[in-house]
């Protein structure tokens, strides 16, 4: 359904900057827009301070948002994230990486979450034969690999993934404040995935 609400100037402005045609709609920001809806401001400004950041490096943040954007099955966010993983530098084999973290993610957070859920012995005894070879050896290193996994249970709401990684990534060395920006990254991608798809 082609959209017959005219954008503000605001909200074009931030099409712009996300790369999208001038005649790109979707339903969710006709109604944000038919409302005149201050959160318009929020999320774009949400948004670009996202890419601003005393403990992640603008390739950092690319590559979370790979991840974060193919966890939330988000293309045009995907495609935005990857372009500009690529300016940042990032290797295709990194590019990739990040997308099979967030798929393996998926997969772990499904099944701890229901171990956590259910708490019961027997469970935990089953082996949970879900392949995690990428672990052993990531392209990207074990700490980043570790704080992709993390912003990605976050997001999937795996309490037990979020408590394991993050005491991985504290004993790795990292920052709080680290983990803190890739989770608020995650917040971020998640809500503007709810107004562009």
């Amino acid at each position: 359904m082609e959209s017959t609400i005219t954008y503000s100037e605001s909200t074009q402005e931030f099409l712009d900057f996300l790369k999208l045609e001038k005649d790109y709609s979707t339903y969710s920001l006709d109604l944000l827009e038919e409302g005149k809806s201050r959160y318009l401001a929020d999320l774009k400004l949400n948004f670009k301070n996202s890419f601003e950041s005393d403990y992640l490096s603008k390739k950092e943040i690319a590559l979370l948002g790979v991840a974060l954007a193919v966890n939330a099955t988000n293309r045009i966010l995907r495609e935005f994230f990857a372009d500009n993983a690529r300016q940042e530098g990032a290797s295709p084999e990194e590019i990739a990486e990040a997308v099979a973290c967030s798929s393996l993610l998926s997969a772990n957070n499904v099944f701890y979450r229901f171990r956590h859920f259910v708490n019961k012995e027997k469970y935990n005894e089953i082996p949970a034969r879900i392949k995690m070879n990428i672990m052993g050896r990531p392209v990207t290193g074990k700490e980043f690999f570790e704080l992709i996994s993390l912003a990605v249970s976050a997001v999937n709401g795996c309490e037990m993934c979020v408590k394991s990684h993050e005491a991985s990534l504290i004993e790795l060395g990292a920052k709080e404040e680290r983990i803190f920006e890739a989770v608020r990254l995650g917040a971020v991608i998640t809500s503007l995935s709810k107004v562009v798809y």
